[in-house]
């Protein structure tokens, strides 16, 4: 097993990697907290593949499980979902010494987490993420929101949760589409902090050759997240790195009503647009947008999206990054290096 240690003073935990420590929840689990009430929440596509697996774990453990599932897609991660699952967990009799428990993708841990972290002013949980972009990145870091029809994650907070159990196993049940949503995720933490890790993904840029080595890739993006977080837990300053591609991957999800692009789709192109600016601000390094845009494609994913100006502007005017008139914008200087540059919002288009 590989162990990661998150180090946010207070609010320590791990994150633990192993093929086949699914059917170990309950024991692992326990290591960290008494038997207790756990609700288990999931959605209605992983639900019929996990659910009954961990319940017999917790069960096992001596906790007391019970079930709650919401529709699977983005249009969960909302406030009327979120005020159903406040429903269940309270009709259910959950208390602080409780524990919740977010089985699923990035939807499930972001609705999840949020839930945990305001109802009773906060219940403890647990990640068990089962999509490879949970698995690198949003089920690690504490960042847990719902959405608006304004835009993405605007209603938030960061809530670190107590501990984080991955097996990459779980990768098997996706679809290809899917798998590959979470690669944007793995691609840009080798554009953002490590072009060895780049490297390793252009060599095997195909989701057979990505599972030869799929436990070494989530290890290394889990570590990479893990320093950055540790070191700006708020999102304050270097932790902002983390969303290359997002600003336009937002603007993406967006404008298409979060249907037709996945989040992975969105910030691929995303990753690619941001490269193509800088590179037209003389501050790319020449052929780095072609790179992303190579790699991004040999996973299937879009390297461009069409979208208008207008819509641009709108989703960059309630960015979360915005101060005033600006926006924080990552551009990449090269593979492995980007900064973050203050630009104004109307001077942002990608065309």
């Amino acid at each position: 097993m590989q162990i990661l240690r998150v180090n946010i003073p207070g609010r320590e935990y791990d994150i633990k990697i192993e093929k086949g420590l699914f059917d170990r929840c309950g024991d692992l689990i326990l290591e960290i907290v008494k038997p207790c009430k756990v609700a288990v929440v999931t959605d209605s596509n992983v639900g019929p593949l996990y659910s009954q697996r961990l319940i017999n774990s917790l069960k096992g453990s001596d906790f007391n499980p019970f079930l709650v599932t919401v529709p699977a897609g983005e249009g969960s991660k909302s406030i009327k979902m979120l005020e159903f699952l406040y429903g269940e967990l309270l009709k259910n009799g959950m208390t602080r010494s409780d524990l919740v428990v977010a089985l699923g993708g990035g939807v499930v841990g972001d609705l999840t987490g949020f839930c945990a972290s305001t109802l009773l002013r906060g219940i403890p949980f647990v990640q068990i993420p089962t999509t490879l972009l949970a698995q690198v990145d949003s089920s690690v870091g504490g960042k847990v929101a719902v959405n608006l029809p304004f835009g993405k994650n605007l209603v938030g907070s960061f809530y670190q949760p107590r501990l984080v159990l991955i097996d990459p196993d779980c990768l098997d049940t996706l679809t290809d589409r899917i798998f590959c949503d979470g690669m944007a995720e793995v691609i840009k933490y080798g554009v953002i902090l490590d072009e060895n890790l780049f490297k390793k993904l252009e060599n095997a840029p195909s989701r057979k050759a990505i599972m030869k080595i799929i436990d070494d890739v989530i290890y290394r993006c889990c570590e990479l997240k893990k320093l950055v977080v540790e070191e700006d837990e708020q999102d304050l300053g270097m932790r902002m790195i983390l969303n290359l591609g997002h600003t336009f991957g937002h603007a993406i999800e967006k404008k298409y009503n979060f249907t037709d692009y996945t989040h992975g789709e969105a910030v691929a192109a995303g990753m690619v647009m941001a490269a193509e600016y800088g590179e037209r601000e003389n501050i790319t390094s020449p052929c780095t947008s072609a790179r992303i845009r190579s790699l991004v494609t040999s996973f299937g994913l879009p390297a461009e999206v069409d979208i208008d100006k207008e819509s641009l502007k709108d989703a960059i005017s309630v960015d979360k990054k915005g101060k005033g008139n600006m926006v924080s914008l990552i551009i990449p200087e090269k593979i492995g290096k980007v900064i973050i540059k203050d630009t104004e919002k109307d001077n942002i288009w990608i065309q």
